[in-house]
């Protein structure tokens, strides 16, 4: 005998269970998305933060490519981030000090550089090798053209799907922050370095 309830009831259950199973796959899917990081603003903490999660990932078993632009080599944490397996660190040729203090010669010897480390980079990422790209001062080299501005809007826009991107660096303009997933401003409120203390060895590199 044909019972209408019941075929509504069942209807509806089986109707829930593939909107339920629908909801799963798509919570799949957004957790096997790479999403975009943006540290940025004016306080002390927004290298730190990149670098613990390169180290968080790296312990997950995730393939890290750390880059930096516009940065010393002798910052305290690429010793520790060498000795990891899971993290390749692209290290510098040569260090500068701020771009704004720099000769027009020297200027021209920094953007040949950095030109060839975002060479680098993006063939690194290309072959999918990498679950997390790390760019340390990513903001100032955009800012200063170190890096060409399409070019870092189609990294943006354009990543191999699962690369998780972390970018660093302040006053990220709202082309970048748009595209972001996470924007984390780290604001500072008190600093030694307005008492007139210096950077410190092993706190602030």
């Amino acid at each position: 005998m044909y019972d209408e309830q019941a075929c509504d009831k069942m209807k509806k259950s089986v109707g829930r269970l593939s909107c339920e199973k629908h909801e799963q796959e798509k919570g799949r899917a957004e957790m096997a998305r790479g999403m975009i990081h943006i540290y940025c603003g004016d306080g002390k903490g927004k290298t730190t933060a990149a670098t613990g999660l390169a180290v968080r990932a790296a312990g997950c078993g995730m393939k890290v490519l750390f880059a930096r632009f516009l940065k010393n080599e002798n910052s305290g944490e690429l010793s520790i981030l060498d000795s990891v397996p899971e993290i390749e660190v692209l290290h510098l040729e040569r260090s500068y000090g701020f771009f704004n203090t720099l000769t027009d010669e020297e200027k021209e010897e920094v953007r040949q550089m950095y030109g060839q480390l975002w060479d680098l980079i993006k063939e690194k990422i290309s072959g999918g090798q990498f679950q997390m790209l790390v760019i340390d001062e990513f903001m100032a080299a955009y800012r200063y053209g170190l890096i060409g501005r399409e070019e870092a809007l189609d990294l943006l826009t354009g990543k191999p799907e699962a690369l998780e991107l972390v970018l660093t660096g302040r006053n990220p303009g709202p082309e970048l922050t748009e595209l972001a997933d996470y924007v984390s401003e780290i604001r500072k409120v008190k600093h030694p370095f307005d008492h007139g203390i210096m950077a410190r060895r092993g706190i602030e590199y």
